[in-house]
């Protein structure tokens, strides 16, 4: 029989060698750090082949490259872990939602997460997990339900708060987010996911230049982390700048921290998409930087494996001018003929409209646009992603919405907007715009006094 030895949280890990155990924690820790040392796990799996939690996380770590086929490459893992004779309440609970993760049962992986969150609240790699997919599935309330259940085990723990901080602002909880984001960070000031949480409560509130000041302040943090947590930090306080009327500087940014870090990565290439589409809107030339997304994107024409992803997978082809966004769109509908019946709605009727938009801004078929993403907006949340990730969307419609136009529909949603972020250079310039074609000049001059002066 294994012995049992204790990982970094005092839970009981069934394996006799201390190798298993550091390659256990390097994952558990720098998962939640967003750190490359997760991938530590690897090597001791490998080499500990009757370890099931080990085996187990790293078939998770497979299913995090959000690929089609990253379920072959976990199911050997799996079967290892499966197979183990020996394993503890807790580690059986994590084979099995790691199980349900590859076979495609998230509602079973998420049900066997909630459940591992009352019963072991130290198990925090796959509390994280279950988050991860309640935020695919477009359930903050989910997201925060199972953050709940870990903080009076982990009170000590900074990734903990963060956790809990960024299912509040999901919430339109601002204020607990808030609260929660700045615990985690007294308690570690490089807690990359609270300072993550803390910019979109800011960018939210549109304190556009309290968020540039922290943001700059704690990005000395992001430089060790992985690709998706360093790039994704880095693209926020890019977003704060765009706020700000400064999206051309942007480019740098973009240049040397958001696009070129893991080009391969879905995270890395979504984040690409949405920088370039957003600087597009802001009046930005980008040059032939499509192009080379577009490059890393023909790998992704057949594999779909969330609707949020392809939706920018497949703007970003189009936007590329590659022929291959057609052969994408019909992709994406065959996936969503076959999606499972927790995500068939989602894919179905939100994802596949959507993209029809998507691919018609991308061609500057502006009717196109409304036809496809403007019936879609209200249910955008059910195909996961961020508030700020899939103001995209409502952009891309404002922006059709303009130039078609339907000026009084724009005006509407600029308000709403401005109203929201008072100070946000791109939107004060769109209503002086609406506002001048309205034939309300005193409207437009009082839309851009509001801001004060800013150039792009």
């Amino acid at each position: 029989m294994r012995d049992e030895t204790h990982d970094w949280r005092g839970l009981p890990v069934t394996t006799s060698a201390p190798r298993t155990t550091a390659g256990i924690n390097a994952f558990s820790e720098g998962f939640l750090a967003y750190e490359p040392r997760s991938v530590r796990v690897i090597a001791a799996a490998e080499a500990d082949a009757d370890a099931p939690l080990a085996n187990a996380y790293v078939a998770m770590l497979h299913m995090f490259i959000e690929k089609r086929d990253a379920a072959d490459a976990a199911r050997p893992f799996l079967a290892r872990a499966e197979a183990a004779a020996h394993a503890t309440p807790r580690e059986r609970m994590v084979v099995a939602a790691a199980r349900a993760w590859v076979d495609g049962d998230l509602a079973r992986a998420i049900a066997i997460g909630e459940q591992a969150a009352c019963e072991h609240p130290r198990e925090l790699a796959l509390a994280k997990v279950t988050q991860y997919h309640l935020f695919n599935l477009g359930d903050a309330p989910g997201m925060l339900r199972v953050a709940g259940r870990l903080i009076d085990a982990n009170r000590e723990v900074p990734y903990v708060h963060g956790m809990l901080a960024f299912a509040y602002e999901q919430c339109h909880l601002l204020r607990e987010a808030e609260d929660a984001a700045r615990t985690a960070i007294r308690l570690r000031r490089s807690e990359p996911w609270a300072h993550h949480a803390l910019a979109h409560v800011m960018l939210t509130q549109g304190r556009n230049d309290e968020s540039r000041a922290f943001l700059e302040d704690v990005k000395d943090c992001w430089s060790g982390l992985n690709s998706f947590m360093h790039t994704h930090n880095w693209w926020h306080l890019a977003l704060v700048q765009i706020e700000q009327g400064e999206a051309a500087a942007v480019l740098s940014y973009y240049d040397q921290h958001i696009w070129g870090v893991w080009k391969q990565y879905s995270q890395d290439q979504i984040g690409a998409v949405s920088l370039l589409a957003r600087l597009e809107l802001a009046g930005v030339d980008v040059g032939d930087r499509w192009q080379d997304v577009a490059d890393h994107l023909v790998a992704r024409v057949d594999d779909h494996v969330q609707p949020f992803l392809s939706m920018q997978y497949l703007y970003g082809m189009a936007r590329a001018g590659r022929a291959e966004a057609d052969a994408m769109l019909a992709a994406i509908r065959e996936t969503a003929a076959a999606a499972p019946p927790i995500s068939r709605m989602a894919w179905a009727e939100v994802c596949v409209p959507a993209c029809e938009g998507l691919l018609a801004h991308a061609r500057g078929d502006m009717m196109g646009t409304l036809r496809g993403l403007a019936p879609v907006l209200p249910r955008m949340g059910e195909i996961g992603g961020s508030h700020a990730q899939r103001d995209l969307f409502e952009q891309m419609a404002l922006d059709a919405l303009v130039r078609t136009g339907r000026l009084v529909a724009a005006q509407q949603m600029l308000e709403l907007r401005r109203a929201g972020n008072p100070h946000s250079v791109p939107t004060l310039r769109r209503l002086e715009q609406v506002y001048g074609a309205l034939r309300l000049p005193e409207q437009a001059a009082r839309a851009w006094r509001r801001g004060g002066e800013a150039s792009l």
